[in-house]
């Protein structure tokens, strides 16, 4: 049987091949929403990964953005999101990437976000450190905010667009640089890089950060949430634990 991270690689890497394939191409829309899209392809993903992860380990459970399989009740469950950056991705931005953590018993252990287009496979696991590629990983050591770049997600919700808007126009004139790249996931996988220094966003789900969590902090950084994970949203301040003023 595959080592729990090994079939997390898997599963990333088939989800990876199967956009890397599809790129560009005419998609499937499943649903157009005001502020997002649902592919057919991000069920196909989750399908792939569904099918790796519970035939390698089938006493588990798997929870994801396209909806839930296996055991609810198994003390390890995979939080998956198949492709978080779906409207870069339908637009042909290619900033997008697939999503794995695992929690057991309550606590995430591991975590892997694959880029396909990069090729760039970023992984951890609780207690050994964050890796790209097999290479060990660290945050930056920025510590003032004007030497920081910082990306921020604006949500849905009237109130939540709000209060991004005003954090934004608070931090953007003391920090070098915002970005705004589409990507939750990849936006933790780079604060663990040392690319960025920090990502922000008043509204998010689990499934888009469970694995960028772990991969911050055992990097060195620091996360904040506000509000219940398990719940369907919550906000995040992720940094790389130096920067003051952010949260």
């Amino acid at each position: 049987m595959p080592s729990l991270l090994d079939s997390a690689i898997t599963a990333a890497r088939t989800a990876g091949r199967i956009q890397r394939d599809n790129f560009e191409t005419e998609l499937g829309v499943g649903e157009m929403l005001a502020y997002d899209i649902k592919l057919e392809l991000d069920v196909s993903c989750q399908r792939a990964i569904t099918e790796i992860l519970l035939g390698d380990h089938p006493h588990s459970g798997v929870l994801g953005e396209e909806g839930s399989a296996g055991d609810p009740s198994a003390d390890l469950q995979w939080i998956v999101d198949p492709i978080d950056g779906t409207v870069n991705y339908f637009y042909g931005i290619p900033h997008f990437c697939t999503s794995i953590a695992l929690r057991r018993a309550g606590e995430i252990v591991l975590g892997v976000i694959y880029d396909p287009m990069q090729d760039e496979l970023f992984t951890v696991e609780k207690g050994d450190g964050a890796r790209k590629n097999g290479q060990p990983i660290r945050v930056s050591t920025r510590a003032a905010l004007a030497d920081a770049v910082i990306t921020v997600g604006f949500s849905k919700s009237a109130e939540s667009i709000k209060a991004g808007g005003e954090r934004y126009l608070r931090l953007a004139h003391q920090v070098r640089k915002t970005r705004m790249l589409g990507s939750a996931a990849l936006a933790m996988a780079y604060i663990a890089a040392g690319r960025l220094d920090a990502y922000l966003e008043e509204s998010i789900s689990l499934w888009d950060v469970a694995a960028g969590w772990l991969m911050v902090e055992e990097a060195g950084g620091a996360v904040r949430v506000t509000g219940d994970p398990d719940a369907s949203k919550f906000s995040i301040c992720a940094s790389n634990g130096l920067l003051q003023g952010l949260c």
